[in-house]
């Protein structure tokens, strides 16, 4: 027990986290992020464009990912808070849903950007068959992952400061996960094939090149954290109860609130998983530009989201995160405005630019403030908190995957410009709606979320490593 005590010493709330334990969170979560910058970039790219899928059978395999999410986010969140046998606890009770998550992303993810294997000349349905096994089995072990990922912040340290800093080490970690994954991208996509080339069948291997570099360093990158990242034995602190709201499920489903901010935290991700999803395909069909530009242009964005994340804090202590909401919508709204005008060739060679630079800032300022609002319903103590971010990822991925099949399912190949109006007036509108909504949560925030509120800061630096 001494030799465990001994261990364990970085985890306690008296003591400094030693900077190994923050760089090995921080590298804990780069393995889903790379995934997760694959899939939502370039998954319909390639099963439309490379394997010769039709949009809709495309939009299906996605929609199939976000439904096995969705189901597979609040299951480990429950399971994984539940008690468990002596060995499970030995082993670590969210680590142990890590490594299964892990197992499952290495050993899966590689087929979904692979041909079918003994099946590439059979029947679309028997192919979609085939990839949505592995779709579904690379879900459940990303979501393992995430919450397992996600859970051990308060398991490591309940110091605020601490679980601050361990928050921004993730966030740092995705950014650079993601730029890897674009930069990567652009250089096996542009230098190997030349430059005025257009993806298409013969790209396959391109596309596995890209896949098998960015898991490798994600694999080293959880072995790491593997290593470094101790879980601490189970403990109970006699005051949390008492300290805690009790919500009922019954007090939760009646509060007006729970579904308002569900619209808002829906709304942003909508905005910001479809502009993600649709820009590689407006720029190959509705612009018609090169292969290297499905790279540049979502880098580019990326790296203005990241910058942007920096002031929204400032301007919301200043403003209200309701008028922090409204400002990233509107430059949200300009980026899909221009979009909707943009032609040309001083467009696609430099305004594109500007316009990722808008959708790239808006993503962010959008998604902080609405993860804000939805701690503010949480609490940092509730009973439910767990519970209420399972509704919200569930509603944000059901939505997604839903709303791509559709757009994905009336596309007709022969209309161009199909892409330029999705950004425009379906990334567009899920802002617009986001806008109203928050504007009805803030009028009645004190009257009804309060009443389940203790604190809010925690709970923010929970939720906010969530990517």
């Amino acid at each position: 027990m001494e030799a465990k005590n001994q261990e364990d010493i970085s985890f306690n709330i008296s003591k400094k986290l030693p900077l190994k334990i923050y760089i090995a969170y921080g590298l804990g979560h780069i393995l889903n992020d790379v995934c997760a910058a694959m899939w939502f970039s370039y998954l319909l790219v390639y099963f439309h464009m490379v394997l010769g899928f039709d949009n809709g059978q495309a939009g299906i395999l996605l929609l199939v990912g976000q439904v096995a999410d969705a189901i597979a986010t609040p299951f480990v969140g429950y399971n994984s808070d539940k008690d468990h046998d002596w060995w499970i606890y030995k082993f670590g009770k969210r680590k142990i849903w890590y490594f299964m998550g892990t197992f499952l992303v290495i050993f899966t993810f590689p087929f979904i950007f692979s041909p079918c294997i003994g099946c590439s000349q059979s029947l679309k349905i028997y192919q979609m068959i085939y990839y949505s096994f592995f779709i579904t089995l690379f879900q459940f072990g990303w979501a393992s992952v995430q919450i397992a990922h996600m859970s051990l912040i308060p398991e490591i340290t309940s110091n605020k400061h601490q679980r601050t800093k361990l928050a921004s080490v993730r966030n740092g970690a995705t950014v650079v996960a993601s730029v890897l994954v674009y930069l990567l991208a652009w250089s096996i996509l542009d230098i190997s094939g030349g430059s005025k080339n257009k993806v298409g069948p013969d790209y396959t291997e391109k596309f596995q090149h890209i896949v098998w570099s960015v898991m490798s360093f994600g694999i080293v990158c959880s072995i790491i954290f593997y290593i470094f990242i101790k879980e601490p034995e189970v403990r109970k602190e006699g005051n949390q109860e008492h300290d805690s709201p009790n919500l009922s499920l019954s007090d939760l489903f009646l509060n007006i609130n729970l579904y308002l901010v569900g619209a808002v935290y829906m709304s942003s991700r909508l905005f910001i998983n479809l502009t993600q999803v649709f820009i590689s395909l407006y720029l190959t069909e509705s612009l018609d530009m090169n292969a290297s530009s499905i790279a540049l242009v979502p880098l580019a964005m990326y790296i203005a989201s990241f910058i942007a994340s920096f002031p929204v804090g400032p301007i919301t202590k200043i403003a209200g995160s309701k008028i922090t909401y409204i400002l990233g919508a509107i430059l949200g709204l300009l980026g899909c405005l221009w979009v909707n005008f943009g032609q040309g060739d001083d467009f696609r060679t430099y305004f594109i630019f500007v316009v990722s630079v808008l959708l790239g800032s808006a993503s962010s300022i959008v998604l902080i403030t609405s993860l804000d609002i939805t701690t503010v319903l949480i609490g940092s103590k509730t009973n439910r908190g767990a519970f209420i971010y399972g509704i919200m990822s569930f509603a944000d991925k059901l939505s997604n995957g839903i709303a791509v099949e559709v757009i994905q399912d009336i596309h007709n190949d022969e209309n161009v410009e199909y892409y330029r109006n999705v950004l425009t007036y379906v990334c567009g509108g899920a802002l617009v709606l986001g806008s109203l909504a928050v504007l009805v949560v803030n009028s009645k925030k004190k009257k009804k979320i309060s009443e389940y509120v203790e604190s809010t800061e925690s709970q923010t630096n929970s939720i906010t490593t969530i990517s």
